[in-house]
């Protein structure tokens, strides 16, 4: 009898051999023994020990087998193994393949590997037609950089591509990736980011909805509501470049740059940021359409320059802003060819030309320096040094008040300018009033220090000191050439009077060009890559069964 089933499996084998000529059918290489169990599958053959079959170059290894010679079709049981070529080995419990559709099932501690990385999960099917296997049962796919786990995926081999539609999660030694759409490249490390995703690390949280991350070199682009959050700031653009080896950054259009212990906001349309986490100092370069936000006191204070450089620790930060510098406060403005502003010792420096509006009093000269109080949070005092030169309207505006001097010293009260000190060779015109605003007449003196207080923005008293010259004049009695001091400019058409007049025309332009081409660009976005209907269907065309109920079904489960 043993004999007679021998013959029967050998006579099998010949005939599949002769048949897969033909018709493309599973070839038996190897058993140590042919059996027919008529009784549980009376139209399969029964391979036991060192079983080994071929089909179109794909070997399946196994301890035990049925083959469907009609169907060409295998069950496979025990130590499992199927290997195409060089780049696909998949280890199993249990497997089926069809030969007609040429499709696996394989189930039970399942192992798939490939030259560059390893998948073990529960069940897996695989399409050798278009190269896809696809797993819904958790697992845990490694390499030499990452692991990913994932409750579902399925393997693009030609590619050498993962894609998760279901939540992934990616650990590397230095950061976490998490995200519900991804699409992985085991050879080059390669990661797409499709909708909400997160990359955590000690040293920042990204957020994006499309993006790309290299994680074998470290580098990334992302793209549509994406950031970079450190423990003091958070960097916002409608592009972000990210480099992690050199932590490095930089932003494109749209740029917003919150400092969360500075209470800064900067904005503009092209950043570079570098964090040198060694030594804490940070630089940062921000233009087009550049503005530093600072808040004081209640008031924002707005500062813009076509360049501007942020370097230093947090609370010791230092910004220059240069080429045609203009800055903004409710009450306060002013213009200067560049600026230097050191947090830790509160001052700020205006320098080449600058110009100063406080309220309705326009001060210039050579250098201007604001100087505040870091335990206050307010504006301390202000120095105009070399051709100092206040000026402001008459309250009824039929001239101007005027002093100026060689240097000039003011003292800040709840960030308002309440006294100023001019010194030497200082000189005035004012235009004297009573209660009823009637004109008294003209105040033309000369001394060596004036003295001004003011109070809710006005002059409330002046005095001249050590042997003033000069007199008061009826109106009538000072002629108009004699009512200018020498080097008076009166510059009201230039003076900044919100935060919108710190850009020039040319930048406002580049900033609308810049928003119309978002709108076109967000139109024309690709819709984020949703679940194939193959995908959402798998499951219910091809059902994942337990391998020993597996032995008791007489039908392939593969089609």
């Amino acid at each position: 009898m043993k004999k007679f089933l021998f013959y029967i499996g050998l006579l099998l084998f010949t005939l599949t051999n002769i048949n897969a000529q033909k018709s493309s059918k599973i070839v038996v290489e190897h058993a140590d023994h042919f059996d027919v169990d008529e009784a549980l599958f009376p139209d399969a053959a029964l391979l036991t020990g060192n079983v080994r079959v071929n089909h179109e170059g794909v070997i399946f290894t196994c301890n035990k087998a049925y083959f469907f010679q009609k169907e060409n079709y295998i069950k496979a049981f025990g130590e499992v193994q199927m290997v195409q070529g060089d780049t696909l080995f998949l280890n199993s419990k249990y497997a089926e393949y069809n030969g007609e559709v040429k499709k696996a099932f394989a189930t039970g501690s399942v192992i798939m590997r490939s030259p560059e990385s390893t998948l073990v999960t529960d069940t897996i099917n695989f399409d050798r037609n278009t190269q896809e296997a696809f797993y819904n049962s958790y697992g845990i796919i490694k390499n030499k950089e990452n692991t990913l786990k994932s409750k579902s995926g399925r393997y693009f081999a030609n590619e050498k591509k993962f894609r998760f539609l279901t939540t992934v999660t990616i650990t590397n030694p230095k950061y976490v990736i998490k995200s519900d759409h991804l699409d992985y490249y085991t050879n080059s490390g390669h990661s797409y980011l499709f909708g909400p995703s997160t990359i955590t690390s000690k040293e920042n949280f990204i957020y994006t909805e499309k993006g790309f991350y290299d994680t074998k070199k470290n580098f990334a682009y992302f793209l549509r509501k994406s950031y970079i959050k450190y423990k003091d700031r958070r960097i916002e653009g409608d592009s972000l470049y990210y480099d992690r080896n050199r932590e490095y950054a930089s932003a494109t259009n749209n740029v917003k740059i919150t400092d969360s212990i500075n209470k800064g906001i900067i904005k503009g349309h092209y950043a570079e940021i570098y964090r040198n986490l060694k030594t804490e100092k940070d630089s940062m370069m921000i233009t087009k359409r550049a503005v530093a936000i600072s808040l004081v006191e209640k008031d924002s204070m707005y500062i813009h320059g076509k360049k501007m450089l942020i370097t230093g620790k947090t609370g010791e930060r230092i910004i220059r802003a240069f080429n045609n510098v203009r800055f903004y406060k409710t009450d306060m403005s002013g213009k200067c060819d560049s600026i230097h502003s050191d947090q830790k010792k509160a001052l700020t420096k205006l320098i080449g030309r600058p110009i100063l509006w406080n309220y309705e009093n326009q001060m210039t000269g050579d250098i201007m320096h604001l100087i505040g109080n870091n335990n206050t949070e307010k504006l301390d005092s202000l120095k105009v040094l070399n051709n100092a030169f206040i000026i402001s309207k008459d309250s009824l505006g039929i001239g101007y008040n005027q002093v100026k001097g060689q240097n000039l010293y003011g003292k800040f009260k709840d960030n308002k300018l309440n006294e100023v000190d001019i010194i030497k060779n200082t000189e005035i015109i004012y235009y004297l009033r009573n209660d009823q605003h009637e004109l008294i007449g003209i105040n033309k003196s000369l001394g060596s220090k004036i003295n001004l207080i003011l109070d809710k923005n006005t002059i409330e008293t002046i005095t001249v000191y050590k042997n003033p010259d000069g007199d008061i004049y009826p109106e009538k009695d000072l002629p108009e050439n004699a009512r200018k001091l020498r080097g008076f400019i009166w510059r009201a058409d230039e003076r900044i009077k919100s935060k919108d007049d710190i850009f020039p025309p040319e930048e406002n332009e580049l900033d609308a060009k810049i928003q119309a081409d978002k709108k076109v660009e967000m139109a024309k976005e690709n819709v984020p890559i949703e679940p194939s209907k193959e995908t959402l269907d798998y499951d219910k065309n091809n059902p994942n069964p337990k391998p020993k109920a597996a032995q008791s079904v007489d039908k392939p489960m593969v089609k």
